[in-house]
């Protein structure tokens, strides 16, 4: 059993054939003929659709639905048991701290007090076992204090940079 949110509006989907859909009976074919590309067939009525985007992280997806872009996002049981235990909201957490994974040198600082930053940009470089590894930011943010230079070596869950 899945949960389908689209629109503020949420619909409970099984994944067979005669589909129970907010609370009515829908007859539902779907074929996938091309990767992210679908036909689709609802109650006698004939669809295309078209995956444009996933983020498995946030579990969201668009969907090209004829001419209709729809952001849709999908919950699984585990994540309805997961919120009904309240974990959910801790994995919600906000980071603010950048820390080594692993023990290392400082390679680069690629970011100054102050400066903006975007989920996904790169942090710090930091070398480990022989390897280059960029750290990147977990969510949006300002950086608030850095606390590495180049050529720094720090341990395992050193903190480097902190952000708000």
């Amino acid at each position: 059993m899945y949960k389908a949110i689209i629109q503020n509006r949420t619909f409970e989907i099984s994944g067979k054939k005669n589909e129970v859909i907010d609370g009515l009976s829908q007859n539902l074919d779907i074929l996938e003929y091309r990767k992210g590309k679908f036909h689709i067939i609802l109650d006698k009525r004939s669809y295309s659709a078209e995956v444009l985007s996933v983020d498995s992280e946030t579990k969201t997806c668009e969907i090209k639905v004829e001419n209709t872009i729809i952001t849709v996002s999908v919950k699984d049981k585990y994540d309805e048991l997961l919120k009904d235990m309240g974990i959910d909201e801790v994995a919600g957490k906000r980071i603010n701290d950048i820390k080594a994974p692993m023990p290392g040198m400082v390679l680069h600082v690629m970011v100054q007090n102050g400066q903006p930053i975007k989920k996904g940009d790169a942090i710090v470089v930091l070398e480990a076992m022989k390897m280059e590894n960029i750290l990147k930011s977990p969510s949006d943010g300002i950086i608030k204090n850095i606390l590495v230079v180049t050529g720094d070596k720090v341990e395992k869950n050193q903190v480097m940079v902190n952000f708000e």
